[in-house]
């Protein structure tokens, strides 16, 4: 028997460290941002479909995010488009993980678990959460984007308080000590789960 567990969250809550706290129990982890960038490096399977699709957006054999950024904010419906080319790439990238994959629970790190439906494939969600200002605090810091920019993205994604109402499990990453306790004690309702299945 074994568990999908989908984990989500908004942008700068921490998802990718709860992640590697899940990893660090042994679970198997599936990184969808990781996943998109293999299928866009030199080989990846997104790359002749993508230069087909956009020429400009392949520089030195691999896919430019920053040019597909610029497409898609200078023509709006190219973003349709590379989605139609890259989430079903995306999802045979999880099919292979998920067969290859030894382990009894197997995570699935997803921003947009919930906007893509991708909930229905999982047995159970966890969300991470943290207050707004670390929220902005922690994505300022990173020194990548602007305040606007972090709005806008938000703006996007589904407000946080409904990702955690649909979710099964709530991980709050204030201190990464609680996050830890957190995730041991997901496991361990799981793994109950699973031994009484």
């Amino acid at each position: 028997m074994r568990f999908s567990l989908g984990l989500t969250g908004s942008i700068g809550m921490g998802k990718s460290t709860t992640a590697q706290l899940f990893a660090a129990q042994g679970c198997a982890v599936w990184d969808a941002d990781a996943a998109v960038h293999r299928l866009y490096g030199k080989g990846g399977a997104a790359v002749k479909p993508m230069q087909a699709a956009f020429p400009e957006a392949v520089e030195k054999g691999e896919v430019s995010r920053a040019v597909l950024k610029r497409i898609i904010g200078s023509e709006p419906e190219a973003l349709t488009r590379i989605e139609a080319i890259v989430h079903p790439l995306v999802a045979q990238d999880r099919a292979a993980f998920r067969a290859a994959a030894q382990t009894d629970i197997l995570v699935f790190d997803i921003p947009l678990l919930f906007e893509t439906g991708g909930n229905a494939e999982m047995d159970a969600v966890a969300c991470v959460t943290v207050d707004a200002q670390t929220q902005q605090e922690r994505v300022l810091a990173r020194g990548s984007m602007t305040v606007e920019q972090f709005r806008h993205i938000l703006q996007k994604q589904m407000p946080i308080e409904e990702k955690m109402a649909r979710a099964d499990y709530v991980i709050e990453t204030d201190t990464l000590d609680h996050a830890a306790a957190q995730v041991a004690e997901i496991l361990s309702d799981i793994r109950s789960k699973l031994d009484h299945a």
